[in-house]
């Protein structure tokens, strides 16, 4: 028989059952919430410590040379080498320059220096014994001629046309500065050395011995970290860190009696070009992993190439055959193919600055050619001294040089 005190403590156990109950229940929920912030916290410090870790092997992987080099000004655009090369784009350095075409005649040991203007050789600079090239200093104030066997360099100042003083340089076959202004390399061809002297007075700063034979021409990596460097006689290229001063690689072209020439990179920094005048053509290269380049014929006697001021075309002078190929750099391929009449060498040279006519030195004819960039027609052939080699149009666009007859960025 349930009495009242029997009923009123079953319901005050029943209470403190669905009090406990619930109790339980509010635990169980804080400790799931607990829980689940935990989790997550865990989650999201697992997902940091992956990104970091992905961070660090990107770091790693990165090339040293996308750094750039310490000292070299930004590039205009890093799509275009040639960003600062557009017609008009003159430094002020330069701007009040006359326009003049300057030809060292390696052996005639003159320089024949033309009004492009008129096609008429207005003055003849004497000069050292066997003059190679004629290149535009870093600061773009000077022009250096390369006298090869008197073992000289002879200043002219492009703004009177006036030669200096010779300074005293040891085999000097081509001449080139590192994109930071920093320092002169000499191509000292027969001595099988780079040396790396004071862009200004020529002192040597360092001199790297190299086991190829015939440096002579080089061109820059987009960032300025290293350089690609041609070995005529012995078929060879070279890598050369361009802050250490100092060989890293070397490799040997796959062509039995290669003889290497002027080298050039494509607008977007991905590619060199090396001119070959024993195996008719160009060598593609990949200057970062610096394997085994492709052959691209392009005539015979392939030599000096130069790239036009709209970035998209480079023209490639085969000397052995008096012709001019057009290189297409966004189709990859070659697209024309101009002929000198009555045939003729063109060798070295450069475009004019408003981009309008390439300039080339006819080696064995003591002549020189203006080439209409448009059409490939031939717009004069100027008679000039013996020898006639690495001739410089200056002034040229760009904010400064890299050297040979003009290499500005």
């Amino acid at each position: 028989m349930t009495t009242p005190r029997t009923s009123l403590m079953q319901r005050h156990l029943v209470q403190r059952a669905l009090l406990a109950a619930a109790v339980l229940a509010a635990v169980a929920a804080c400790g799931s919430a607990t829980g689940t912030d935990e989790q997550e916290q865990r989650i999201r410090a697992q997902r940091a410590d992956r990104a970091a870790a992905e961070a660090a092997e990107r770091k790693k992987r990165q090339r040293p040379e996308a750094q750039g080099l310490h000292g070299m000004p930004p590039v205009l655009d890093p799509k275009d080498v040639y960003a600062a090369d557009r017609p008009g784009r003159l430094s002020p350095v330069v701007k009040d320059f006359p326009s003049r075409v300057y030809v060292p005649n390696s052996e005639s040991d003159t320089v024949s220096v033309i009004d492009p203007a008129t096609y008429e050789i207005i003055e003849t600079i004497p000069v050292g014994r066997q003059p190679q090239h004629v290149v535009p200093s870093w600061d773009l104030k000077t022009l250096w001629v390369n006298n090869n066997r008197g073992h000289t360099l002879t200043p002219i100042d492009p703004r009177t046309g006036k030669a200096g003083e010779p300074v005293e340089v040891h085999d000097p076959y081509n001449l080139y500065f590192t994109p930071n202004g920093k320092y002169a390399v000499v191509m000292a061809s027969l001595d099988r050395e780079l040396v790396f002297r004071d862009p200004h007075t020529m002192k040597r700063v360092k001199t790297e011995p190299v086991s190829c034979y015939g440096v002579n021409h080089a061109d820059f990596s987009l960032d300025g970290r290293y350089f690609i460097v041609s070995c005529e006689f012995s078929g060879e290229l070279l890598k050369v860190d361009t802050e250490k001063m100092k060989v890293v690689a070397q490799r040997k072209l796959p062509f039995e009696g290669a003889m290497p020439q002027d080298v050039k990179i494509a607008p977007d920094g991905k590619r060199f070009y090396i001119a070959d005048m024993m195996a008719d053509g160009m060598w593609v290269l990949d200057g970062d992993t610096f394997d085994e380049p492709k052959l691209l014929p392009t005539g015979k006697g392939t030599h000096g190439l130069y790239v036009g001021r709209d970035s998209r075309e480079m023209y490639v002078s085969n000397r052995g055959e008096g012709t001019v190929s057009v290189f297409d750099f966004t189709r990859n391929e070659l697209t024309k193919k101009w002929h000198l009449p009555d045939g003729g060498s063109p060798d070295m040279g450069g475009v004019s600055a408003d981009g309008k006519v390439l300039w080339l030195s006819g080696r064995y004819d003591s002549e020189v050619y203006a080439i209409d960039t448009r059409t490939g027609k031939q717009l004069a052939r100027i008679p000039v001294g013996s020898g006639p080699h690495g001739l410089a149009v200056y002034p040229q666009p760009g904010r400064y040089s890299l050297g040979h007859t003009g290499i500005f960025r």
